[in-house]
């Protein structure tokens, strides 16, 4: 496929850009300049020829925030992938009717994640928007279908892959989680991926990739290359409602998720039903 088309949507023409700053400046979604009000946010065998990718530490980008200052993207010490005495209804058991923070209180449901339980490849979000926040379903809008198209020109489908959300309730007006409520919230995302497991994950944007890196870079200098964390690799990419009003970054996206699909086939995973 020619570099400079999308596989999602319509071509993108060969001078169609972003603007100055729009990667660096990209929410994965959330509320700020140019977004809508309401505007929603929102997976073989190794073969001869496919090399393993660069792992870049997680903290190369930007400095790694300390232990004081990681409030928002503060990670247990130890994370034991793959706990096989819980499931995801457990988790979503603990999580009950949420009170833990103020989104409680203007919330309409919970969205706690949808897929496979035992995903090789994860999908994570920054938090759930109108749509969601109505069916208690993640990415359901049109940043929802826009995903859809990513995953399934990458092989796979929805039902084969876990799609969550930093965030379990939507912050008003779209805007940008804060620190006390991913403090609340992450705790229960990472219980999600210590039981799937996943042996990729794609973190949306650029609240998603900080928290589960724990750095303060933008999502231009995460985006593009793995990282390594908990012995899982994880590949920051754009959110697709950011995607949906910069279409010319969907050709860098799908560069990301071609890094995803060799990944995958160098270590053996091939998508189910293939």
């Amino acid at each position: 496929m020619p570099p400079d088309l999308s596989p999602w949507d319509e071509p993108l023409s060969s001078d169609s850009r972003g603007g100055p700053g729009d990667a660096g400046d990209e929410r994965g979604g959330a509320g700020g300049p140019g977004r809508p009000p309401g505007h929603d946010r929102e997976s073989g065998r190794a073969r001869g020829g496919v090399r393993a990718p660069a792992i870049a530490p997680s903290g190369a980008p930007a400095r790694r925030l300390a232990a004081s200052e990681q409030d928002a993207s503060a990670e247990p010490e130890v994370l034991e992938f793959g706990k096989k005495h819980r499931t995801l209804a457990m988790v979503r058991a603990e999580l009950g009717d949420c009170q833990r923070c103020k989104l409680s209180q203007t919330r309409q449901k919970l969205v706690f994640g949808a897929g496979a339980q035992d995903a090789a490849l994860v999908f994570v979000g920054e938090a759930p928007g109108a749509d969601e926040d109505r069916t208690g379903e993640p990415f359901v809008g049109r940043a929802g279908e826009l995903l859809d198209k990513m995953i399934e020109a990458m092989g796979w489908s929805r039902q084969s892959v876990y799609i969550a959300n930093l965030l379990k309730c939507r912050p008003p007006n779209n805007r940008n989680p804060a620190p006390d409520e991913t403090r609340e919230c992450r705790p229960f995302l990472m219980a999600q991926l210590e039981v799937i497991a996943p042996r990729i994950i794609v973190a949306l944007g650029r609240p998603a990739s900080n928290a589960l890196l724990g750095t303060d870079a933008p999502i231009s200098s995460l985006r593009g290359k793995f990282h390594e964390r908990w012995g899982v690799r994880i590949l920051p990419t754009f959110h697709p409602a950011y995607l949906l009003r910069e279409p010319a970054r969907k050709r860098d996206a799908w560069a990301d998720l071609k890094l995803v699909m060799n990944e995958l086939t160098r270590i053996g995973v091939v998508a189910p039903g293939k």
